[in-house]
């Protein structure tokens, strides 16, 4: 199989169906973020220790592979994905029953695996601000199931928090001390 096809060099990709679309199309910066957060999630993979949690992020990534397609328009079934939120919301219990309550916003950081889960946190926020942004903002060029769309929102919603969760589990695990944010009257 060959790398380069040619075909981007003036700025221009293919959706699942063969429509070409601007890089710059929001639906591209949609599933490129949705990408980027793929990757991070394989960083933070290879540094955990714990492999329940590895072997659920794998899940995760599979999971984006799919979201990934969607938003470019492939034709996959993404029904079986959405039953990870549930899933999710069941780690988010299960990691925060061993955590100090917050009271207060945390600043991002701590460990370095920790700091490197708040950056994929953030990252899947943007991704799920743009693919909120393209279901307000129907495009030209991609036609979008609204429940699946719903459905995808949802998901990396979901994810975020978990990510959350994970960022302060695993500063717990390394026994760092997360720093409280210090709100000051302006």
């Amino acid at each position: 199989m060959v790398i380069y096809t040619r075909t981007g060099d003036k700025g221009e990709t293919s959706l699942f169906g063969g429509k070409r679309v601007p890089k710059s199309a929001d639906i591209i910066d949609a599933y490129g973020s949705v990408d980027e957060l793929n990757s991070v999630l394989g960083l933070i993979s290879a540094l955990l220790t714990v492999v329940d949690v590895q072997e659920f992020l794998r899940t995760i990534q599979s999971d984006l592979f799919v979201i990934g397609g969607v938003l470019a328009g492939g034709k996959n079934d993404a029904k079986e994905i959405f039953s990870h939120i549930k899933e999710m919301e069941m780690r988010i219990d299960g990691m925060e029953a061993s955590l100090p309550k917050l009271h207060t916003f945390i600043l991002p950081g701590g460990s370095i695996l920790a700091s490197h889960v708040h950056v994929a946190r953030s990252i899947c926020r943007r991704a799920e601000r743009k693919v909120a942004y393209v279901y307000t903002h129907p495009q030209e060029n991609v036609t979008l199931e609204e429940k699946t769309i719903e459905d995808i929102i949802q998901y990396l919603n979901r994810l975020s928090d978990f990510l959350f969760v994970l960022a302060r589990f695993c500063n717990h695990l390394e026994h760092k001390t997360e720093t409280l944010w210090n709100a000051k009257k302006i």
